[in-house]
């Protein structure tokens, strides 16, 4: 039986992703550095910034999936990211193992119409040009025939078991659970993507045990057309039994509380995906699949039942 092994086991993705290989009767191997014990899964503790500790960790792995998360720091970024992916390549090489890195869009930067597959990398950010680099060091690799791998992307997400890294689960489906007004970032009237967590873990799984969809990039099922974020709080609204107004939040207002807001100051660099049009593609997954993706309908209803009974 083949071994997965999922890197950042504790990750939000990895938790919807946990029991599809369980349904799939997958061996399991869970590894972070505070790993949780689930029934019948190898469980590792490991730090992915350790070379030794990473090559243990993938060690008689079939398939690895990189869903590592850091902290939402660019100088985080700059630092670490670079080293756990080429410890993560290394490791898989020495081992023979696929990889399967789960990644965002950061790396498109402002774009024009439909994000693709074969949009190119205009990073406009400093994380969009960590992102791009990561992305380049790993089709490099793939391209040169010493690996086997693959590239996953995703839009913003939401999903039940989101609560704390998603900015949907923050911004409007906690707001409203505690009795407040649901806030958006800029521009709660332009169109913005959100992949479904346990599409995106679906997702995951497929291209993993595809052999042919390897060796290249893939987005994650998405369903489109997008909504507004007005159009999405109002959904949200309807299924939390919530008042539907949304408090946007200007780009001013923003970079004045990043001066004593860490956080707000990370984020102040992405807001161009608030400000225009961000909208993803998955029509390539879709096809190669037959896959439909979850409806926002369907998949904001499921976020609030979560919600309401968590």
């Amino acid at each position: 039986m083949p071994l997965h092994t999922i890197l950042g086991a504790n990750g939000t993705i990895a938790r919807e992703l946990i029991p599809i290989l369980q349904l799939n009767g997958q061996q399991i191997r869970l590894v972070s550095r505070n790993p949780k014990q689930v029934p019948g899964a190898d469980i590792r503790t490991a730090d992915v910034l350790n070379r030794t500790a990473v090559f243990d960790a993938v060690k008689g792995s079939d398939v690895v999936y990189l869903l590592v998360g850091l902290e939402y720091n660019t100088k985080t970024w700059k630092t670490n990211w670079p080293v756990i992916m080429r410890n993560t390549i290394d490791a898989c090489k020495a081992s023979a193992a696929k990889l399967v890195f789960f990644d965002n869009v950061y790396m498109y930067g402002r774009v024009e119409g439909k994000m693709t597959e074969s949009t190119p990398f205009r990073p406009s950010s400093e994380k969009g040009k960590i992102r791009a680099g990561l992305d380049d060091m790993l089709m490099s690799e793939i391209q040169s025939g010493s690996l086997k791998g693959l590239i996953a992307k995703a839009a913003d997400f939401y999903g039940p078991r989101a609560e704390q890294t998603s900015v949907a689960s923050i911004l409007i489906f906690d707001k409203m659970k505690k009795g407040k007004t649901a806030q958006w970032f800029v521009n709660s009237k332009q169109p913005h993507s959100f992949t479904y967590t346990p599409d995106a873990a679906k997702g995951l799984y497929l291209l993993a045990v595809t052999d042919s969809a390897y060796g290249q990039a893939w987005h994650l099922p998405t369903d489109a057309p997008a909504l507004t974020g007005n159009e999405f709080v109002a959904l949200a609204a309807k299924y939390m039994k919530a008042g539907n107004k949304v408090q946007t939040l200007p780009k001013w207002l923003i970079k004045t509380t990043g001066l004593f807001m860490p956080i707000m100051k990370e984020l102040s660099e992405m807001l161009y995906q608030n400000e225009y049009p961000y909208v993803f593609d998955s029509s390539k997954f879709e096809k190669a699949f037959q896959f439909s993706p979850t409806t926002y309908d369907a998949g904001i209803r499921e976020t609030a039942e979560w919600y309401l009974a968590s």
